[in-house]
This record gives structure tokens, C-alpha cells and sequence, in this order.
């Protein structure tokens, strides 16, 4: 019989499975912002290298000339800060509300009789977050790095052309790309990346907090929190040798450990006798299900061949599936199909979904 412990840390690893599919929907809709602004900066930066004849090149008059592409640039990432915050800010809701959800539905009732489950704001989680860095800056400090880098590196590719005695197509095409590679190589294709894994781990980051903040909340009912790296485990060794520890609720080394990082805490609910509760007020079976024992820490393969065919499918498609079931090709490690994304909505419903499967549903 799984017990509650259990019963959360795997409902925590499904939620980030789905998690990562969010996450390509953030990152699909931040990238096509900046990807419509880009006609009009190479459109200024044209303009901006023909008013400089070779001859005419300073780095003072480079700069001068650039200014009404930087401004495009800073109107871009602005854009972009208002919009990822946007999301950010509706996913902080949504996880609230889901952690919420898990804990009323997978807790024995006559525990809650006893120690009910306390929702915590949403705003006030959202503001602490946006608060405390990670990875040693704020979220608003990496977009603005990003805007920063981007403009140095197409300043510094101008400057090189000039000096290499390049075109001015040939400047343009090493900063924007080539067509026939779908301009993915060119130089801010790497900005691009870099977008990504911001995005990326923004997500991980606000999931994480909002977590801590809603253990914080339920100090009554939850003992520790334990460190997952189920999704990343042998992508990293830090993430691999903290897998499986547990730590006070708001203390320890918290995910995300370090940029794209998919790593995942679940909580380690009290036992029945550390809540002070008599076999009178509850049954056998919740005293079995509620003992306290951490989850096992499982690798994703071992996690996902528990799973139904279905949700092997669902998760690694079809074919991949069945040679997955057939021991004929070895999962080791989450690998996110990027073209596989959720809305929040869509995230609602998948979460939905698992819970009904699971047999916890309201």
C-alpha cells in the first residue's frame, strides 16, 4: 500500500513531467516576441552601417549610429519582461491552488479533521519570489542581462566586420543567420538560447518557491521537504547527490540548483503519532498510510515503468514507448520533446487527469 508520502512524491514528479511542457509553451510565446522585433532592428541596423562608410568607422560613431537599434532592443525586452511576468504570475496562482488541491485530496480525511490544509496568496508568494535570487541574481536582473548581451554581441559583430572588411550583408547574415538553416546560425541565435533557459528556469524557480511557501503554511501537517532530482538526475552530479535528502521547510539547498534545471521537491508529511492523533480517531489504514517515511528516491525509468502504457505513450510517444516496455532502449533521463507544449489551462487539465488516475480525485 502506498503511503501518503508516497502517494505526493509521485504526484510531484507527474506534475513536473507536465511542468517541462509549460515551460516550451513560455518559451515558444517569449521567443516569438523577440522574433517579431527582429525585422525592424535588422531593418536600423542596415540603415545604421550604410550611414558609416570603412573609411568613416570609430567605435564613437558606431555608437551613435546604433542608438535607435538599441532602442529597439530595450523596447523588445521590456516587452518581454511584461509578458513573462504576466504568465509567471497566473502560474503562481495556478500552483498555489494545485498544491492545495494534492494535499486535500490525498491526506486521509479524518487527519484533516484534526489538522486542516491552509491555502497560502498568491500575490504574496509571487512578490517574495520575484524577491529572492537565484542562481545568485533576480529574474529581473537576468532579463536585463539578456537585453545587455544581446547588444554587446551585435555591437562587437559590427565592429569585427568593419575591421575584417565584411559587407554589410555579410554582417547581417553572421548576426542574423541564414535562411536556409531557419537562421539558427546566427550569433543571436545564442541570445535565443539564452532566453530559453531563463524562461525555463524561471518556471522551476517560482514552482519550488511557491512550494516552500505553501510547506511554510502547512508547518502544522508537513515535517521536511525532500529533494528530488528524479527528472535530472544524471544530468548533474550536484542534483544527483542531493536526490533523495530531506531538509527543513524554507532551508537547504532548493531547486533550481542551477540553470535548466528540472529538479522537483515533494513534502514529508508528519505521522500520525508526530500530529498526536490515538488509533481511536483514525483507522488502521491511515495509520499505515501516514508513517512518516520519506519517499523512495527513484530514477525516471524505475518512475516511469510503474506507470500505465497509456502515460508511457503520452510522455514518450508511441513508438518510443513500446521499446521502452520491450527493455529495448534504456530511459535514463527525461528528455523534454520541445514541440510538446501546454497552455496553463492545458496544465489544469492534465493535472486533473493524473489526479482522477491516481484515484485521489475531489
Amino acid at each position: 500500500m502506498a503511503t501518503v508520502n508516497d502517494k505526493l512524491a509521485d504526484a510531484e514528479v507527474a506534475h513536473a513531467v507536465s511542468l517541462q511542457r509549460f515551460s516550451n509553451g513560455v518559451v515558444q510565446r517569449m521567443i516569438a516576441l523577440l522574433n517579431r522585433v527582429d525585422k525592424d532592428l535588422f531593418g536600423q541596423l542596415m540603415e545604421a552601417i550604410e550611414q558609416m562608410p570603412p573609411g568613416s568607422f570609430t567605435v564613437q560613431r558606431l555608437d551613435q549610429l546604433l542608438q535607435s537599434v538599441q532602442k529597439i532592443n530595450a523596447q523588445a525586452y521590456q516587452a518581454l519582461r511584461r509578458e513573462l511576468d504576466a504568465e509567471m504570475q497566473a502560474y503562481v496562482a495556478y500552483e498555489a491552488d494545485y498544491q492545495h488541491k494534492l494535499f486535500l485530496n490525498t491526506i486521509p480525511e479524518p487527519v484533516q479533521v484534526v489538522v486542516p490544509v491552509n491555502s497560502v496568496n498568491p500575490q504574496q508568494v509571487y512578490a517574495a519570489a520575484m524577491a529572492r535570487p537565484f542562481q545568485g541574481k533576480l529574474l529581473s536582473e537576468f532579463t536585463k542581462d539578456l537585453e545587455a548581451s544581446r547588444m554587446t554581441r551585435v555591437r562587437d559583430a559590427i565592429r569585427t566586420g568593419f575591421v575584417e572588411g565584411e559587407t554589410v550583408d555579410q554582417m547581417i547574415r553572421r548576426i542574423r543567420g541564414s535562411r536556409t538553416a531557419g537562421y539558427a546560425d546566427g550569433l543571436l541565435e545564442i541570445d535565443r538560447r539564452n532566453a530559453e533557459a531563463i524562461v525555463r528556469t524561471s518556471v522551476n524557480h517560482l514552482s519550488n518557491f511557491t512550494r516552500q511557501a505553501f510547506y511554510a503554511e502547512n508547518d502544522d501537517l508537513v515535517d521536511e521537504w525532500q529533494f528530488l532530482a528524479t527528472l535530472d538526475g544524471r544530468t548533474t552530479i550536484t542534483c544527483a547527490s542531493l536526490s533523495g535528502k530531506t531538509f527543513p521547510v524554507g532551508k537547504g539547498p532548493q531547486p533550481p540548483r542551477h540553470i535548466n534545471c528540472r529538479s522537483t521537491s515533494t513534502p514529508v508529511i508528519k505521522s500520525w503519532e508526530q500530529l498526536g492523533l490515538t488509533k481511536e480517531e483514525i483507522g488502521k489504514g491511515t495509520q499505515a498510510s501516514m508513517d512518516g517515511y520519506v519517499a523512495d528516491d527513484v530514477t525516471y525509468s524505475d518512475w516511469l515503468r510503474n506507470k500505465p502504457a497509456e502515460f508511457q505513450d503520452e510522455v514518450l510517444g508511441a513508438t518510443r514507448g513500446k521499446l521502452f516496455r520491450d527493455g529495448k532502449v534504456d530511459i535514463d533521463k527525461f528528455t523534454n520533446d520541445k514541440g510538446k507544449v501546454y497552455t496553463l489551462d492545458q496544465l489544469k487539465a492534465r493535472d486533473e487527469d493524473l489526479f482522477e488516475r491516481a484515484g485521489v480525485a475531489a
